[in-house]
């Protein structure tokens, strides 16, 4: 059987003190019993909701190898007959697990963050390098102080390629985790205002988005978005931190992975570009001008880690919108269709922006309405109201004919729409709901935002469910 990881290895790794019969080795890294294959670890790490050792019976019942358990949970964890590793720390164990397969790891290892756009940027690097190497990469959003190293934790030792997405509430979150991922190359997508509320403002977010260049090894890379306006300062940073290959992306004259021309085409883009000297012409399976710039990145980024330039521009036509992310669904009503853009699972200023323009191109085909099913972009603070307000002159230049709007916050721009826009607010997406089963009719774009909590990912299933699809989706030609 081939292993993950060895016992020993494990043990030489976090120091911990093997309880009972050690098996050889682990298939795998699990935190959670609810996905935890047989033969894996089970890590039980202790978060701020749930405590994994309350789960300890649940992981040996669903065949854990394995589990990693704390010092002081060992008295009451004694009866189960499932083998452990004691620890006094089951996170920094897992932390430390990280660090070694790191370090047993010959990858070109990138790391992701940014206001907006890492998640996507690292599915597209996941795809595009697929075809020319092996590849691994976080799982969904695995972007925190327990999603870093569980990905590392979990990355084979003969990968060709691992990329990794380093997300932050605060100052001083990044630079941990980028120390652990270490990384040859790091991408900074975009400043934003996101998460506001925990800064003094967009040049503090700035410099946190910047300590992923902390950890970027000796002779490594910085790919930064050339057209945002904290480029100097994020540049200067990378610079600060030792970095000699500071690369740009974007439209601006002196970007090294330069946009030379856009077009989009109903769910895709093609673009133009060049990469450090060399064009390309790229067909992204993905609309919207966002898309392109995190694209640019990506093809940047795989540019610097040794791949072949027209392969992994090639490749980018197979790309498609992940849930949440801007995926599209033709849906049946009566004898017609219209079209769904989930884009539910996040929203700040700068991508609500982004998900407008993308809605503002959509064609409005016999009668059909573009419709903008928005609720509360969270954690901006002070800034909030002011921020959803001018929400208002975005709605305005996409030419949306009907809003619908929920969440305490969305009040605002409910009460500043523009004029020419009916609008309809409720307070919860469940009050949203019925309206919006009504009002839904052939033609139309539905576009689906709102900060994950709110629950709009809730209403794209209801749509979903209600609704058949008119077709799987739209293959990548």
């Amino acid at each position: 059987m081939s292993y993950l990881w060895t016992a020993q290895e494990l043990i030489d790794a976090t120091g911990g003190r093997p309880w009972g019969t050690m098996p050889e080795g682990v298939t795998g890294i699990s935190i959670d019993t609810r996905t935890l294959q047989r033969g894996e670890a089970f890590f039980a790490i202790k978060g701020e909701q749930f405590d994994g050792h309350d789960f300890a019976t649940a992981a040996m019942a669903a065949g854990a190898g394995l589990l990693v358990v704390s010092e002081e949970k060992v008295p009451a964890l004694g009866r189960l007959s499932v083998p452990k590793l004691v620890v006094p720390d089951v996170l920094k164990a897992l932390e430390d697990l990280g660090a070694a397969a790191r370090k047993r790891s010959s990858a070109r290892v990138i790391a992701v963050t940014g206001s907006a756009g890492k998640t996507t940027t690292k599915e597209m690097l996941r795809h595009i390098l697929s075809s020319v190497g092996t590849v691994h990469a976080a799982d969904k959003s695995f972007n925190n102080h327990w999603g870093v190293p569980l990905t590392l934790a979990r990355m084979p030792a003969d990968c060709d390629y691992g990329i990794f997405e380093i997300g932050m509430n605060h100052p001083g979150e990044i630079t941990p985790l980028v120390k652990l991922v270490r990384p040859e190359i790091a991408i900074v997508t975009l400043v934003a205002a996101a998460h506001l509320g925990h800064f003094k403002s967009l040049d503090e977010i700035a410099r946190a988005k910047g300590e992923i260049f902390s950890g970027v090894v000796p002779g490594g890379h910085a790919v930064i978005n050339r057209d945002d306006q904290r480029w100097a300062l994020l540049s200067q940073m990378a610079n600060d931190a030792g970095i000699e290959n500071i690369w740009g992306f974007g439209e601006h004259q002196r970007a090294q992975f330069k946009l030379l021309r856009h077009v989009g085409e109903g769910d895709r883009s093609v673009v133009e570009m060049k990469a450090a000297g060399q064009e390309a012409l790229l067909r992204i399976g993905a609309p919207g001008r966002h898309m392109v710039q995190n694209a640019l990145a990506a093809i940047g980024a795989a540019h610097l880690a040794g791949a072949d330039l027209t392969t992994v521009a090639n490749a980018m036509a197979g790309f498609s919108a992940e849930e949440g992310r801007g995926r599209r669904h033709e849906l049946r009503k009566g004898a017609g269709t219209f079209t769904l853009i989930d884009e539910s699972y996040n929203a700040n200023p700068a991508s609500m922006r982004a998900a407008m323009q993308v809605l503002g191109s959509a064609p409005k085909d016999n009668g059909g309405r573009r419709i903008a099913v928005l609720g509360d972009m969270l954690e901006l603070g002070s800034h909030s109201a002011k921020l959803h307000e001018a929400l208002s002159g975005i709605i305005a230049e996409s030419g949306v004919d009907l809003l619908l709007l929920a969440g305490n916050e969305m009040k605002a721009l409910a009460d500043s729409a523009p004029e020419g826009v009916t609008v309809e607010y409720r307070e919860s997406a469940d009050e949203l709901e019925p309206l919006l089963l009504e009002t839904v009719r052939p033609g139309d774009t539905v576009m689906m935002k709102a900060s994950k909590s709110i629950g709009f990912a809730r209403l794209v299933n209801v749509l979903l469910k209600h609704f058949s699809s008119a077709s799987a989706e739209k293959p990548a030609q």
